[in-house]
């Protein structure tokens, strides 16, 4: 089974993203922020396949999260979404310049998920 982690400071939000994950076939962990989710990249005994990731957090924001996960060439087969209230393109170019696969803004459907998903060969 794949294995995700959604990483976002609204437990709404994570439960949202876990709960479509898990219906699609995903394992799951979540974590509240990006240093939480550093910390428990860490320490997982099977590797991560895909990350859902918010910008906004306190911490570690989602881009400096990206940014040391893409500088760590261990955690180079992990696939990364953003999904976040960050409209502005020079917003997205950059997420996807720091390593992003794709990006979603909130608020999202289930389907626009999915569609992302299939873009990124994660489902």
């Amino acid at each position: 089974m794949s294995q995700a982690m959604v990483v976002d400071d609204s437990r709404t939000i994570r439960r949202i993203l876990t709960r479509t994950l898990q219906d699609i076939g995903y394992h799951t962990v979540e974590a509240g922020n990006g240093l939480e989710a550093w910390e428990m990249l860490e320490c997982l005994e099977s590797p991560l396949d895909l990350i859902l990731l918010d910008w906004n957090m306190p911490e570690m924001n989602g881009l400096q999260f990206l940014r040391k996960l893409r500088a760590d060439r261990r955690f180079d087969d992990i696939k990364l979404m953003m999904v976040t209230t960050e409209t502005q393109a020079e917003q997205m170019l950059e997420a996807l310049e720091a390593g992003a696969n794709e990006y979603v803004m909130k608020p999202f459907t289930r389907d626009i998920i999915e569609d992302k998903l299939r873009l990124m060969n994660a489902l």
